[in-house]
């Protein structure tokens, strides 16, 4: 995958992602369950919070088998890897304060990485309350920030496009209850050039609409496709 083409592409034209996590996806189920991706899907991200070594790397190579969407590697930790996906984000946890997911995990993939010449995408990472103790929270041991504090979450994204990030992640959590508020995507677009993803909590057209509508480039959506409650 050509990084900077990629980027581009999602800068000129509104994406969605759908997320799938190798820890509650089957094997015997992938065929089954990309059969039921929606039409606007432009790629795949894989990964989640908690998932055993080795099976990203089953559930990537069986997602190839059956979609010629890109895919992409959205680790929890340094161990869901697979030199058969198309690119990896390769996430900065901005937001905590736990340095294991500021640069520990980081050092301990970069190896692997390079083996495979995966192609990278540095992304700013920057967990937001999205009204649940989600898994990013758990496994991070780190507080998402406020949604009432805007400040704080744009100077975290400036703080990112001054680090050289390529991407900026607004992420509520798996499960979130209320996705990333409008208002905190319009501020973040308003004051960085980099795309923006937002996921969590997102269910149907009119909240991916609004989305885009404030700044947002890509629109993630998991829990709601693997609960078959994506409205589209």
């Amino acid at each position: 995958m050509n990084i900077s083409q990629f980027l581009k592409q999602i800068k000129q034209k509104q994406q969605l992602a759908i997320l799938l996590d190798p820890d509650k996806l089957k094997l015997n189920r992938v065929a089954e369950v990309l059969a039921t991706i929606p039409k606007p899907t432009n790629f795949l991200l894989i990964g989640g919070s908690f998932v055993s070594q080795g099976k990203t790397n089953a559930i990537v190579k069986e997602v190839k088998k059956y979609t010629t969407l890109p895919v992409i590697l959205f680790p929890g930790d340094y161990k869901q890897f697979s030199d058969q996906a198309d690119a990896i984000l390769f996430l900065s946890l901005l937001s905590g304060e736990n340095a294991q997911f500021l640069i520990s995990h980081q050092l301990k993939a970069a190896p692997k990485i390079k083996k495979a010449r995966l192609p990278v995408i540095p992304t700013g990472y920057i967990l937001i309350d999205g009204g649940n103790h989600s898994g990013v929270a758990k496994k991070s041991k780190t507080n998402p920030i406020d949604q009432n504090n805007i400040d704080q979450i744009v100077n975290t994204a400036i703080t990112a496009e001054y680090l050289g990030k390529k991407l900026i992640y607004l992420e509520a959590g798996s499960g979130a209850k209320k996705s990333v508020d409008v208002k905190i995507i319009q501020s973040v677009a308003n004051q960085v050039e980099l795309p923006i993803i937002v996921g969590g909590g997102f269910k149907t057209k009119t909240q991916i609409k609004n989305a885009y509508q404030a700044g947002a480039h890509v629109v993630v959506v998991g829990t709601a496709f693997e609960e078959n409650k994506l409205i589209l």
